[in-house]
């Protein structure tokens, strides 16, 4: 299987980074075939701006969806995106591994779904919430989250992890296709002893060794026949529940 590790933490020497370079050496003891895009490393450019889109930006006023879509089909987007579609297309699947800040994603690595996940590549009208371009590549998100799992629990005072990440697991890499696994999560991060970053280390050794045969999270397919031509879930699916337990099929 081909692996891209999508890696967004400023300093390779942490538990991160250390974790990140197991795992590198565990898919690749496993027979897969890995490549790697270290953000930080890259210096990757996280804004988007009319720069990426060449020529089909023209001079008039910038619609990111619409000029996207049309630097894709006439390739005109910018090399280093461009690039990551490369890395992306050889994918079967997709490690994205960050630590949590302020709730979600570090701001390189938002500005590189931003910048990769154009329209027309990432997502469709139609094309969306488990179709796409990216259908059938599996991804599976590896955080570091200096809280300690209880608060991250369903009465956590940080909320329930699953619904931190539903924005990332649902709102972009379901929604551009993928197959998402269930999350490794490393809690207490800051304050970890050998023995739990050599647990921790187990974790995800055994996770990645069912990488390509894990069920995914079972989210509901937008042109599935569970929603109404609004995308409202229809009555008889979860009735009269609401939030986003209501999206899992």
């Amino acid at each position: 299987m081909n692996v891209l590790w999508v890696f967004a933490h400023p300093e390779p020497r942490s538990l991160g980074g250390a974790l990140r370079d197991d795992g590198l050496r565990t898919l690749r003891e496993l027979g897969h075939d890995v490549r790697e895009s270290d953000l930080y490393a890259m210096k990757w450019n996280p804004v988007v701006d009319a720069g990426d889109f060449g020529a089909e930006a023209g001079d008039e006023r910038l619609v990111v969806g619409a000029t996207s879509a049309r630097a894709y089909a006439g390739g005109e987007l910018s090399p280093d995106i461009v690039a990551e579609h490369e890395k992306l297309a050889w994918a079967d699947a997709v490690v994205v591994q960050f630590p949590l800040w302020w709730y979600g994603m570090p701001a390189i690595l938002k500005g590189w779904f931003d910048r990769v996940f154009v329209k027309g590549f990432g997502y469709g009208r139609t094309l969306r919430y488990g179709d796409g371009v990216l259908a059938g590549k599996r991804a599976m998100v590896v955080l570091s989250a200096g809280a300690r799992k209880p608060a991250l629990g369903p009465r956590g005072i940080n909320g329930p992890l699953n619904d931190i990440l539903f924005p990332l697991h649902h709102g972009t890499l379901f929604y551009a296709g993928m197959s998402v696994l269930p999350p490794v999560a490393i809690y207490g991060a800051d304050r970890v002893s050998p023995k739990q970053f050599a647990e921790s280390r187990d974790l995800l050794r055994t996770r990645l060794h069912t990488l390509d045969t894990a069920k995914p999270i079972p989210f509901r397919t937008q042109n599935g026949g569970d929603y109404d031509d609004d995308l409202v879930l229809h009555p008889a699916h979860a009735p009269g529940a609401t939030g986003l337990a209501i999206h899992l099929g």
